[in-house]
């Protein structure tokens, strides 16, 4: 099966109930599984959709696949895409632990697309994928546009490459918001120098729980968001605390919802690609304008170690990003999931 090969009309069946599918999936890496549904089945109106999803919130059970206290988090919403160009279409919804009908809309999750993809084949809306499959994603929460390359494949299980494509024209200064305080490609993010916080190196950065850093960070994090126009209590912009290790090589430590985040988003991994091109960001001056591969950036997390590429025309504010890629990751299909969404 290659990209041509799947169609609007052949990667996702038709729902065939309440929901459609509804299916649990994990990303390794991610702080916890994804619950994955159907799309076609929901609203589209973001007030009518997140009505449908609190009730399938306040019904569904405490799932023995979902970690701490069985809440999922993070949710997928996929559907066959009704763009020619693209053969699925892509919401995430980030669930809020603090209240059932507090959902985020605002950003998305490239290890939660990745998830609902090895979901949809698993349970067979999407065709079985094989090593050499590209599934393209249209994202949209952002207009993300992502090509899901699969590596390795099993029925279950699946390793993809995540290439995200900038469009035609997209210049670095673009990516920039804030006065250059926060960078959006995939999501949003505050990379914060670790050494403003008193933290200098990998060791440093990843040294237990550290509760006054993490208090810290999300200090940041609300304050931006309220810069920025955005909820405080949401889950937008990320942070992440950097520092550097080596030319090429950052260490990076990131909140997620709850918590840290027990390695790094697959889209902090491409917006932290995307910054370190541009000339004058926090992550570029960390590298200290050095790449020991050019177009290739290593990222320490607390979990392991990732490599993006990317490329770029140039580092100024008018030259174009191109795409970044980040592979290696691992994903798990877990199975069905039985819920509703009927009225209460």
């Amino acid at each position: 099966m290659s990209a041509t090969d799947l169609t609007a009309s052949t990667v996702l069946t038709a729902p065939t109930a309440d929901v459609g599918f509804a299916a649990l999936a994990r990303a390794i890496g991610a702080p916890g599984p994804t619950l994955v549904l159907d799309a076609d089945a929901l609203p589209r109106d973001s007030e009518a959709l997140v009505a449908a999803l609190t009730r399938i919130r306040r019904r569904l059970p405490d799932l023995p696949d979902a970690g701490g206290g069985g809440e999922v988090l993070k949710w997928a919403l996929i559907a066959p895409s009704a763009h020619p160009l693209f053969d699925v279409d892509y919401r995430f919804v980030q669930a809020m632990p603090d209240a059932p009908d507090h959902f985020d809309l605002n950003g998305t999750c490239g290890h939660s697309l990745l998830a609902a993809v090895t979901a949809a084949a698993q349970a067979g809306r999407l065709p079985a994928l094989r090593a050499g499959d590209r599934v393209r994603a249209r994202v949209l929460n952002n207009g993300d546009q992502v090509v899901c390359q699969v590596d390795h494949a099993s029925p279950r299980h699946t390793v993809f490459t995540a290439h995200f494509v900038a469009p035609p024209g997209t210049r670095l200064g673009t990516l920039l918001r804030d006065g250059g305080r926060v960078v959006r490609m995939a999501n949003p993010y505050l990379f914060v120098d670790g050494a403003r916080l008193g933290v200098r190196d990998r060791e440093a950065l990843f040294r237990g729980e550290q509760p006054e850093l993490y208090a810290t960070l999300e200090r940041m994090r609300r304050r931006q968001a309220a810069r920025l126009g955005w909820p405080p209590n949401g889950a937008f912009p990320k942070v992440a605390a950097v520092v550097p290790v080596a030319p090429g090589h950052l260490a990076v430590r990131a909140l997620t919802v709850g918590g840290w985040h027990p390695e790094l988003a697959l889209t902090g991994a491409v917006c932290l690609a995307a910054a370190s091109a541009l000339r004058g960001t926090i992550p570029h001056r960390l590298l200290a304008g050095a790449s020991a591969v050019p177009g290739r950036l290593v990222i320490d997390t607390p979990a392991r170690q990732v490599v993006a590429s990317y490329a770029a025309s140039g580092d100024t504010q008018d030259d174009e990003l191109l795409w970044v890629s980040v592979g290696g990751k691992e994903t798990q299909a877990l199975g069905a999931v039985a819920v509703g969404v009927g009225d209460e």
